[in-house]
């Protein structure tokens, strides 16, 4: 028998409960939210951005211009994926007509709200992706996560597993010579914007485009 003084169950830190504390707690903010855009109380664009997954929303004239050039651009029946771009999904499934597919690819899983059209996606895995998706989308739209080359490398290889041909990117200035190499994009004059977020960003294609080529 144990004495009343003995005491086996395990103690954690201060630290360590209030670590928990606060991801219980968003967790919980998470499931509240879904349900709440579910039920229709809330919209999808009333999601804020988790910065520690490095995310900032486009605005909603960035948002715009982007979803207006890619269904400017895809073919009959067309076909458009978003990569860790969920506000430029959301504006083209505003705009886009019935027979258009779009797909976001996201690592976010907030963003499974969008059912079929979500595909959890970590760029560390950038060809976890479902074989019938090869060379399947008329554009492809990315936007990567970090500004880094490491990331940078791995996003291109999933948009060259995706795209037909047609590519706008938007990353920073200081990566214009490789998004060059890994992709063929080039600046034009569009400078994409985000909420809250005041990095020099680009917007890069690999084609000619009307719609972006002025600020």
């Amino acid at each position: 028998m144990l004495d009343d003084g003995d005491d086996d169950t395990p103690h954690l830190s201060a630290d360590t409960l209030a670590a928990l504390q606060a991801f219980y707690e968003e967790q919980a903010e998470r499931q509240q939210q879904e349900a709440a855009i579910q039920e229709g109380k809330i919209s999808k664009g009333s999601l804020q951005e988790d910065w520690q997954l490095s995310q900032f929303w486009y605005t909603d004239e960035t948002a715009t211009r982007l979803a207006e050039e890619a269904l400017s651009v895809m073919g009959d029946n067309g076909k458009i994926a978003c990569i860790s771009s969920p506000t430029a999904y959301k504006k083209i499934k505003e705009l886009c007509p019935p027979n258009c597919e779009v797909r976001c690819l996201e690592y976010d899983t907030r963003f499974s709200m969008f059912r079929e059209d979500f595909l959890f996606y970590d760029y560390k895995e950038p060809l976890r992706l479902p074989a019938e998706w090869r060379n399947r989308f008329d554009i492809v739209i990315a936007d990567p996560p970090f500004l880094s080359e490491e990331c940078l490398c791995k996003v291109a290889q999933t948009v060259r597993f995706l795209t037909i041909g047609k590519v706008i990117l938007n990353t920073g200035a200081i990566l214009q010579e490789t998004a060059l190499k890994l992709l063929g994009v080039r600046p034009c004059g569009f400078l994409p914007q985000h909420v809250g977020l005041q990095n020099e960003f680009l917007c890069y294609t690999n084609y000619d485009s009307k719609l972006l080529s002025s600020t």
